[in-house]
């Protein structure tokens, strides 16, 4: 290959590596009693990468959109909002999806706010958002992945 190919090469792998992968995503209905509370649209975030990318270096997200983080076991979990423009609120989830906990969370934080018990799941929306459409602890996050 000549340099000019060479250069080519590169620039394409560039682009690419800069362009992240679309994420999967689903409606997310929340229930309290068997009635319907909520629903939201989650962006899935299953791997390690896509975990650890988050929310992060976004600047806007809709209320009713989040992000589902699933956990490959269940664990005591921890976020931060390094490079998070975006002032979110976080539910920490069972294996079941009962909501165990509901905290808010600060753009740009990099203190860890750890679930208080081993959970499967952790949801973001924008700040506030549970407690507009009353969703609250104790209520079923229906995850069919």
């Amino acid at each position: 290959m000549n340099s000019k190919n060479y250069l080519f090469v590169f620039v394409i792998l560039f682009f690419l590596s800069c362009n992240p992968q679309k994420l999967a995503v689903q409606e997310l209905p929340i229930e309290r009693a068997g009635q319907q509370v909520a629903v939201l649209k989650a962006e899935i975030a299953r791997t390690p990468a896509e975990r650890n990318q988050g929310l992060m270096h976004r600047k806007k997200l809709p209320d009713g959109e989040g992000m589902l983080f699933v956990f490959e076991r269940d664990e005591v979990v921890s976020f931060w909002m390094k490079n998070t423009y975006i002032p979110l609120s976080i539910a920490y989830i069972t294996f079941d999806g009962r909501i165990v906990e509901i905290k808010d969370l600060y753009p740009h934080d990099e203190n860890s706010v750890p679930s208080s018990r081993s959970v499967r799941y952790a949801l973001e929306v924008p700040q506030g958002w549970f407690s507009r459409v009353g969703v609250r602890p104790g209520d079923i996050v229906k995850i069919s992945l």
